[in-house]
């Protein structure tokens, strides 16, 4: 059988891979681009033969029916180790169940868990060697293939093929009709003024020849605008963005003085635009390696100059660090923010970086506060924290005593808010 007939002898409709869906069943989709859009559009319409069906739904692309459907409790339940808008949105109703976990440990967990009986994946065509590419994502996507009991693919004509995330088309036991729908972007953010001052504050902390990591958002789009004027950048991070993408496109990258996957941008997920998934569409450059390997705090401090640029929530007077949670309300995930903390905290010459607003609401709250927001979670110990920055300056808080913690991030805060911070401290008996 060649590999041609091999994939048509696979081949079902949408609704027989429903129908696959039996009671007590644990259920899995691969992340962003690889998503399975069609199952989850259309998976409440088995909720009238099925109960005990959990499904992993990590940051969904789309507000699916069956999210906001409370009376789908019991039969229809979501897990997932990272909050996205749709997530918060029917929070409220019991739909959403959340697992903490560090990134790097995102497969494992998820095995651990509540290993899937059924994985749809959403891959790349077939290339003529016989290998479909789960294109965006290697958070858990592979181990899932290998564990789940049903492997059901669905194509989609408009993913790139991207190094590193092939997988043979006999790995799967079905696979759905091919569509070509387009790929849901990332969202875009428009660059404040205050913004472009901590960018242009972190990008003094940024040499040629360093190793960057950065995620999404309006700061980070920031920083790399800020980053135009460096030279041969190299990149190992998580998330693979669009503004890494125009760093490479214009010249900023080349990865010729990384000493670990040399003269390679690596990542484990890719969330863009039709530029990016262009860019990394066969590009030898650019490859995507599972997340227990890129976000492994030992690999990641094994780069030397490693870089590691993230944003906060809030951050209290010692130095902890939230980045997923207002109070009580899950907001976002752990994600890989301790992962390259800690990588960053190891690397020769690394540096790791928070930067964030000095308020939220309007100037009404002040990101530093004395003590984290009752609810909050530690994201990252104030143990690994190097740089804080906001438009006010750079708090560099390594090896410093709390009282020279507490000197430092007042200093960066809004200036409206330093008297009361500096009374909060004085009253807490933190200096």
């Amino acid at each position: 059988m060649t590999k041609q007939e091999l994939y048509e002898s696979k081949l079902i409709t949408l609704d027989q891979a429903l129908d696959l869906i039996k009671s007590g069943y644990c259920v899995a989709t691969g992340f962003y681009g690889d998503e399975t859009r069609p199952v989850f559009r259309n998976i409440h319409k088995i909720a009238d033969r099925v109960e005990n069906v959990t499904v992993w739904l990590n940051n969904p692309q789309e507000e699916y029916p069956f999210l906001s459907m409370p009376e789908l409790n019991g039969r229809l339940d979501v897990i997932t180790v990272f909050y996205g808008h749709a997530h918060r949105r029917v929070h409220s109703m019991g739909r959403v169940s959340y697992v903490p976990e560090h990134l790097h440990d995102t497969a494992s967990a998820i095995l651990r868990t509540k290993k899937p009986n059924i994985i749809f994946l959403t891959v790349a065509p077939m290339d003529k060697h016989g290998y479909v590419y789960c294109s965006c994502s290697l958070q858990h996507e592979l181990e899932c293939v290998e564990k789940a009991d049903i492997v059901v693919f669905q194509v989609n004509r408009n993913l790139p093929r991207t190094m590193g995330t092939h997988i043979p088309v006999e790995a799967a036991d079905y696979i759905i009709e091919e569509t070509d729908e387009p790929i849901i972007p990332a969202p875009t953010y428009p660059v404040t003024e205050v913004e472009r001052k901590i960018a242009e504050n972190v990008a003094t902390l940024v040499s040629d020849g360093d190793t960057v990591q950065f995620g999404i958002g309006g700061l980070p789009l920031a920083v790399a605008q800020a980053l135009k004027d460096k030279n041969d950048l190299g990149i190992h991070t998580e998330m693979f963005s669009p503004p890494m993408g125009r760093l490479i496109r214009d010249g900023v990258v080349t990865n010729k003085y990384k000493n670990l996957n040399k003269n390679l941008s690596v990542c484990a997920f890719m969330w863009g635009d039709d530029e990016l998934h262009a860019l990394a569409d066969y590009n030898p450059a650019i490859r995507m390696m599972e997340v227990g390997y890129i976000n492994d705090p030992h690999v990641v401090s094994m780069n030397d100059n490693m870089v590691s640029i993230n944003s906060a929530l809030e951050i209290d007077l010692t130095g902890q660090v939230c980045s997923e949670r207002l109070g009580y309300v899950q907001f976002s995930g752990t994600g890989g923010a301790t992962d390259f903390a800690y990588g960053a905290f190891h690397s020769k010459g690394g540096k790791g970086i928070i930067a964030l607003n000095s308020t939220a609401k309007n100037g009404t709250i002040s990101k530093i506060q004395p003590g984290l927001t009752p609810g909050s979670i530690v994201s990252i110990s104030r143990n690994i924290v190097e740089y804080v920055v906001t438009e006010y300056g750079i708090a560099y808080l390594k090896d410093k005593s709390v009282r020279g913690r507490v000197e430092e991030l007042i200093n960066i805060a809004h200036p409206k808010f330093r008297d009361e911070l500096r009374d909060k401290a004085k009253e807490y008996q933190l200096w």
